[in-house]
């Protein structure tokens, strides 16, 4: 197997296509993954387990996941914000469960209905029902740098949301609305750093163009992963103006570029994003699909 420097996480299929106006087909939601897996990508955060009615987008999610390669190495996560949820990824067969507590109360309501100590005991239970079933838990804190009822978010608040939830096998920090710049990026590592020994995940959007700056900031802040989307598409339905996650192909071209291992090929990373844009019937707002590629080394 190829060794690696930096493990993307793949939310194309769930982050991005959740927030679209276009619903797409169960059958185009399979392609898009077949293809990302392809490309080499093998944590592919496929579906969420939520209400179909709050995200409509993703009613289909059992139909996917008994659709979706199985090819070994490929794990696929499912979001859960509840037990029902979990009852519904624990059904499906998914190989891991992101399981979401928002830093913020108005934000935790509004998200997914609960108080956020609500959330933290619910993800106690999630987790550990999950782990008990042999699957893998990450606890995603939404919106750690910034909320967009409550305004800025403190890295010890964060920081002692992570300790109150136990379990983690992997602690992914949020920026739902894409208000972090790499200043931010460093003392929340620090500061959740301080809280577990979980390896640290990002999920970055682009909101005002800080993305890759982030995902660079949290590459030498030591993130063992970064969230990222073919296509940049994506965006929260319950946070105004959460537009589009940082896209894969560019991470990757940036990533590649520098030196580093991703175990991903760009090309058949853009040919994925190429066909969600087909689907989709617009232009995804990734930059590298209308500029194209430069030479890289070798192996990168």
């Amino acid at each position: 197997m190829q060794s690696i420097d930096l493990e993307i996480v793949e939310v194309g299929p769930r982050d991005g296509l959740q927030n679209e106006r276009v619903i797409v087909p169960t059958a185009a939601k399979v392609a898009y993954i077949e293809a990302l897996v392809a490309a080499g990508l093998r944590r592919i955060e496929a579906v969420s387990f939520v209400h179909p009615r709050l995200v409509p987008a993703m009613a289909d999610a059992e139909q996917v996941m008994a659709r979706v390669p199985r090819v070994p190495g490929v794990r696929y996560a499912g979001l859960v914000l509840n037990e029902r949820g979990l009852e519904r990824a624990l059904g499906a067969g998914v190989d891991e469960v992101n399981v979401v507590v928002v830093a913020t109360e108005t934000f935790s309501r509004r998200n997914q209905g609960m108080s956020v100590d609500e959330a933290v005991r619910g993800f106690g239970t999630i987790a550990g029902r999950a782990r008990g079933a042999g699957l893998g838990v990450t606890l995603t804190v939404a919106a750690s740098f910034g909320c967009p009822f409550e305004g800025e978010v403190s890295p010890a608040w964060v920081a002692e949301l992570v300790r109150r939830c136990p379990g983690a096998q992997e602690v992914a920090l949020a920026d739902t609305i894409g208000v972090g710049v790499p200043a931010d990026v460093r003392r929340l590592a620090a500061a959740v750093g301080e809280a577990t020994t979980a390896p640290l995940r990002f999920h970055f959007h682009n909101t005002r163009n800080t993305g890759y700056a982030n995902a660079l900031a949290a590459l030498e802040a030591g993130a063992a992963a970064l969230d990222a989307s073919a296509g940049g598409i994506g965006g929260c339905p319950f946070a105004p103006a959460a537009t589009g996650n940082i896209a894969t192909e560019d991470l990757l071209y940036l990533l590649h570029r520098s030196g580093l291992r991703t175990g991903v090929d760009l090309p058949a990373t853009l040919a994925a994003a190429a066909l969600i844009e087909r689907r989709l019937g617009a232009a995804v707002p990734a930059q590298l699909g209308r500029a194209g590629t430069w030479p890289v080394s070798p192996g990168t």
